[in-house]
């Protein structure tokens, strides 16, 4: 074989070689062209376009109108006068006159004790009474015996025909029976409190209604056995009127320097929860109610309750009014506390989305920016809300005054009825 018949085969590989390495180079062009048509696709699609999106706002108009602000507080509604009624005697009960929801009148008869006993032992302090009496008469007799004896003994011992011996045992009989009667006399007393305390007994085993009123409660059944000893049991519960009522709530400590005597309020109740009662404040008590760490004052509301409808011990929910405003400019709260991204305007709006590394600063995460909340209270006790202004929020510092929770009222500030206030950020396709 010739030298020129052995280098064609080295020649044809290296040309494949080289074949091979271009194709390859052109597919690496080409994938580097696509990768930076996308790239500025991609540019194209984060740069200008949305930059030149402008941030949409939700508003509120500012108004003028009535302001009421309302304290709210739970509670019990209870009698204005309930009256545990018990014994002082202990015994059987023999018969109950009266039961649930019964309307009674102050000395009305409730209930009676067997008496058996107790009669017994005033018969007997009667008897020891009479005794008394009698022993007194026989006392005042023996006093008149002596004393007319003491009289004939001076009269003979004047004319020396007695011993001064018999004069002084004459005198010391007498004596004695003056004492004798005295003792007598102390006797009858002692027997007429037996007797009064004996009644009063018997009298007590008949329990009487102390006011006019209704039942509430009996705990107590005939053949039942009371024993007060040590307290005296309660036999009933009576209100004397529930046509007026109290309702007892506990009013928190925050809340306490705005309730006073006289205010006016209205409560729910659960067992007519479409109707509203009203009621009035009477009393706000100074003595604090500590509960799981949490300081209530005890507040008493009058309600008048003439068609019965309400129960003692029923929950109530009450609304207190403790201040009303008439015609004033009212913002609303959500303006005072919205805070606008810095993205949307003010100092430095933009730069996060046109300046800082182009392309890459907008694909790398960058760490964001601190916000101060626009919607807190300024120095001064001023507050600021913000209004659009050539398509970016503006700020407006205002002072405000009394809120409802929803609404505040406007004290001083360029805000006009009719402004529109920014109180939210909407977000995109909103």
């Amino acid at each position: 074989m010739s030298e020129s018949d052995t280098s064609d085969p080295v020649e044809v590989s290296e040309l494949i070689g080289r074949g091979a390495r271009g194709h390859r180079t052109r597919i690496l062009l080409w994938l580097a062209a696509l990768t930076l048509i996308g790239l500025l696709a991609l540019t194209w699609a984060l740069g200008p376009g949305t930059q030149d999106q402008v941030a949409r706002f939700k508003t509120q108009a500012v108004s003028r109108g009535d302001l009421a602000v309302r304290v709210t507080a739970t509670g019990t509604l209870e009698p204005v006068n309930q009256v545990d009624v018990g014994t002082e005697v202990s015994g059987t009960i023999e018969s109950v006159l009266v039961d649930y929801n019964d309307r009674v009148h102050k000395g009305d008869v409730l209930a009676r004790l067997d008496t058996a006993q107790l009669e017994a032992r005033y018969r007997q302090s009667q008897a020891a009474l009479t005794l008394s009496h009698a022993r007194v008469k026989d006392a005042e007799a023996t006093l008149t015996e002596t004393g007319n004896k003491l009289r004939r003994t001076k009269d003979l011992v004047a004319k020396r025909l007695s011993s001064p011996e018999e004069l002084d045992a004459a005198d010391a009989s007498a004596a004695r029976a003056e004492a004798a009667l005295a003792v007598a006399r102390a006797q009858v007393d002692q027997a007429q409190a037996e007797v009064d305390a004996n009644r009063h007994v018997l009298d007590k085993a008949v329990i009487h209604s102390p006011i006019d009123g209704i039942v509430l409660k009996r705990q107590v059944e005939p053949g039942q056995t009371v024993a007060a000893s040590l307290q005296t049991p309660v036999l009933f519960t009576i209100a004397e009127n529930l046509a007026q009522m109290e309702l007892h709530v506990d009013v928190d400590e925050a809340d306490v320097g705005q309730v006073a005597e006289g205010q006016g309020a209205e409560f729910t109740v659960d067992a007519y929860p479409d109707r509203r009662f009203p009621a009035r404040i009477v009393q706000v008590r100074f003595a604090p109610k500590t509960v799981e760490g949490v300081v209530t004052y005890e507040t008493l509301l009058s309600v008048d309750n003439a068609k019965l409808l309400l129960r003692p011990g029923m929950t109530a929910t009450a609304e207190i009014l403790v201040a009303e405003l008439n015609d004033v400019l009212l913002v609303p709260n959500a303006a005072l506390r919205f805070s606008p991204p810095k993205e949307s305007g003010g100092p430095g709006a933009g730069h996060s989305r046109s300046g800082g590394g182009g392309l890459v600063g907008m694909l790398l995460p960058r760490r964001p920016p601190t916000e101060k909340h626009e919607g807190e209270t300024t120095k001064g006790g001023r507050q600021r809300v913000w209004v659009l202004r050539d398509g970016r929020p503006e700020a407006i510092e205002i002072r405000t005054g009394t809120t409802d929770g929803i609404l505040t009222q406007v004290i001083e500030g360029p805000l006009e009825p009719g402004m529109e206030v920014l109180v939210d950020t909407l977000s995109p396709g909103h």
